[in-house]
């Protein structure tokens, strides 16, 4: 019977040691890497809020987005700007009018804000529209200077008044011709209209606008929506 080298048995055992202690640590490592992601994830992702919280900060949704009925009104290209135009990604729709002394110029000004301060992604599916109430002086070509001096990619929505009127209406959105001598302004509702991807009103953002707050309930509304 050959005897066993007792130096290799030790050998063998300190190796089988090693290979233990070796994988213990890889494990250890790996559980590491998975709670810093977990931790990572949980930080980065976005807030998901209540109906409840979403109203406490301004943003009032609908358990059951509105469709629209059928409506054409152009764009600041002179393309036609009907509902086909509203699905596929998020939409921003802020009514008001190129000659807005202070109300309009300000909600563009946030709204470029909010643009460049989102994630990539849900920038790249975010489009955002000055609909005209001013339909008489605000020509496509008007409003294509107008708001390409706030945002490269903002759209411009003109018609006929009564189209203009129709749509505004499926939106609750309110507004008023008001002489003043030889000229006039138009008065209207401040909300900034939210447009989900099918093309349905999901509901709207209440005035003032701040930054931050707009910011968590956007990305918060993105996140709980069925993609």
């Amino acid at each position: 019977m050959s005897k066993v080298d007792p130096t290799l048995l030790v050998r063998e055992s300190e190796q089988h040691k090693r290979r233990a202690i070796r994988q213990t640590v890889a494990m250890c490592v790996v559980c590491v890497l998975v709670v810093i992601g977990l931790i990572a994830y949980k930080v980065n992702a976005p807030q998901v809020l209540s109906q409840e919280e979403l109203r406490a900060q301004g943003a009032v949704m609908f358990d059951k987005p509105r469709m629209f009925d059928d409506f054409s009104l152009l764009d600041h290209r002179g393309e036609p700007f009907t509902q086909a135009a509203l699905e596929g990604q998020w939409t921003l729709l802020f009514f008001g009018f190129t000659h807005c002394p202070d109300i309009c110029p300000m909600a563009l000004l946030d709204l470029k804000r909010l643009v460049e301060a989102l994630p990539e992604k849900l920038a790249a599916r975010t489009q955002v529209a000055l609909v005209s109430v001013d339909p008489a002086r605000d020509t496509p070509e008007v409003l294509a200077e107008y708001v390409g001096y706030f945002h490269p990619e903002f759209i411009g929505v003109t018609g006929d008044f009564l189209t203009l009127r129709r749509f505004a209406n499926q939106v609750n959105v309110a507004f008023s011709k008001v002489t003043q001598g030889d000229d006039y302004t138009v008065d209207h509702s401040g909300n900034i209209v939210l447009i989900n991807p099918r093309g349905d009103y999901h509901g709207f953002f209440q005035p003032p606008f701040d930054l931050e707050r707009i910011m968590l309930t956007y990305t918060s509304i993105d996140a709980s929506f069925p993609h």
